[in-house]
């Protein structure tokens, strides 16, 4: 126990080996007091207290004095009396008053009356009826008799400078006054008292002097040799260290800036596209027909401002709308209705990512190897696993003697490179064939999970577009993904800027933030 007291000794600040020796001195001193007497100020008095407090060495008591006055309009009232009870005193003679006329009838401020029915009804003084303010038995019984708040109002005037303490019934007078708004002054005195606790009695008793520590050193008294002769404070290198918070990149951020250097590492290259989009880019293009469910309103933002997108080359509409009505020369029959231009004009807020696929397609040459990272928008409801706006990565590869098993090949190797053991089951999806869906394995559910789609685009998709070369395309959800990796459970986590969730995820996968 010596050498524990010791080393505590040893690392007492030299406010707290004050404040220890003046409650030795005086064990009832106020902190004012100690203060006095050691020379310090009030606020080094408290916070050595609580160092002192923190290692068992004393204790703090705390004392809150309440100390009651009546503001101008609880004077008001208690030469008035309380509206209620103004109100009552008519009542008692005339049994009931219109709601109309009571302000009329007693005198009491139409502001006042509201809060005086509440008061009324509460205290069952009175009740209302077909607009009828009726006395009740029990408020015929206080016409003569004073409640408790008005007890209250009445002590408190006689006692101007103010009243500390009560009796237990006006105590409860006061909890009623206090409820009510600008009738009482309420003053907080609050004071501090120590107590010298047996680990502290042990260190007074092993005794310590009170000397003038050094925390740092200075250069002048490195060059001028004083620190030879300096008293050094020591230091707990064990003691525990507030935790720090370093700054670091969103999860969802990791997570996009992981998958764009997987695609670069790949030999992609990026294409960004843009929020607002034609329908002909983010539907027509992709042989979605153009009534389609998935361009209802209650699936697609459309725009008012602005409410039309211009549509791009004559010849790839021409051949885009005759795909959609005949199939042209693809191989199709197309959807057999007639095709509008003004439909395909309408601004959206893009679905997906898609869109930026086939535009590229459209813009470049093949062969191509080309990826996308955005945010895509959808009329959703918020719950645990919808958003109205989330992220869409998409990737599209095009070229000569590409195939389906390309298409699995480049999937492994994407999807390895993210940390996952992958497999595939036949899907369907409007404007690719053949398709499907990738399941990823997760050890710790021991279960497959889906994560993405994909497929080689069809012909209506790429001949209207001049590609006659073969072109394979998949995406997947980025929130889908965080969800996995970061074990949360209801996408809404991912936006809420919870700071201890924020704080508490992992720096992991090797990535340097």
């Amino acid at each position: 126990m010596s050498e524990d007291i010791k080393k505590t000794i040893s690392e007492l600040h030299i406010y707290e080996k004050k404040l220890l020796k003046e409650l030795e001195a005086n064990p009832e001193a106020t902190p004012e007091e100690v203060a006095k007497n050691a020379g310090m100020d009030i606020k080094s008095v408290m916070s050595a207290a609580g160092s002192l407090a923190s290692k068992d060495i004393i204790e703090v008591e705390k004392e809150v004095q309440k100390t009651y006055s009546l503001t101008e309009d609880g004077l008001e009232y208690a030469e008035k009396g309380l509206p209620e009870r103004r109100i009552l005193d008519v009542l008692a003679d005339k049994k009931q008053i219109q709601m109309k006329d009571l302000a009329d009838e007693t005198g009491v401020d139409k502001k006042e009356t509201n809060i005086a029915i509440g008061w009324l009804r509460r205290k069952n003084w009175a009740e209302i009826d077909k607009g009828m303010v009726n006395i009740t038995e029990f408020g015929k019984d206080f016409v003569s008799q004073l409640d408790v708040d008005e007890k209250t109002l009445n002590y408190l005037k006689t006692n101007a400078d103010g009243v500390k303490l009560f009796t237990d019934d006006l105590m409860n007078g006061v909890k009623k006054l206090a409820s009510r708004k600008n009738i009482l002054n309420i003053k907080k005195e609050t004071s501090h008292s120590f107590k010298i606790l047996p680990k502290g009695e042990a260190i007074l008793k092993e005794g310590f002097t009170i000397q003038e520590q050094a925390t740092q050193l200075t250069h002048q008294q490195l060059k001028d040799g004083e620190w030879k002769s300096l008293e050094y404070r020591p230091y707990d290198i064990n003691a525990e260290a507030p935790i720090a918070f370093a700054g670091k990149k969103h999860p969802l951020r990791v997570i996009i800036d992981e998958i764009r250097d997987i695609f670069l590492d790949m030999g992609f290259v990026e294409d960004k596209g843009e929020y607002v989009e034609s329908a002909f880019w983010n539907f027509d293009s992709l042989f979605q027909p153009q009534d389609h469910a998935a361009r209802e309103m209650q699936d697609t933002f459309y725009l008012k401002n602005p409410l039309t997108c211009d549509l791009p080359d004559d010849d790839l509409v021409k051949l885009t709308a005759e795909t959609h009505e005949t199939g042209a020369d693809t191989g199709s029959i197309g959807w057999k209705y007639d095709w509008s231009e003004d439909i395909a004009r309408q601004s959206v807020l893009r679905t997906h990512t898609t869109g930026i696929s086939t535009k590229h397609l459209f813009e470049h040459e093949p062969p191509i190897k080309m990826f996308s990272v955005g945010r895509v928008f959808r009329r959703e409801t918020f719950d645990y696993k919808h958003l109205p706006e989330f992220h869409q990565v998409e990737g599209l590869v095009c070229g000569e003697g590409i195939s389906y098993q390309n298409l699995l090949g480049v999937l492994k190797e994407f999807y390895k490179k993210l940390g996952f053991e992958v497999r595939f089951r036949p899907a369907y999806f409007p404007y690719t064939y053949l398709s499907t869906e990738t399941e990823i394995y997760l050890e710790e559910k021991e279960s497959w999970i889906e994560l993405g789609g994909a497929g080689m685009f069809r012909p209506e998709v790429l001949k209207p577009l001049g590609i006659n070369q073969p072109a394979l395309a998949f995406g997947l959800g980025i929130e889908r993904l965080a969800m996995i990796r970061y074990d949360v459970e209801d996408i809404r986590m991912l936006y809420k800027s919870d700071i201890k969730w924020l704080r508490e995820v992992p720096l992991d996968n090797g990535v340097e933030l």
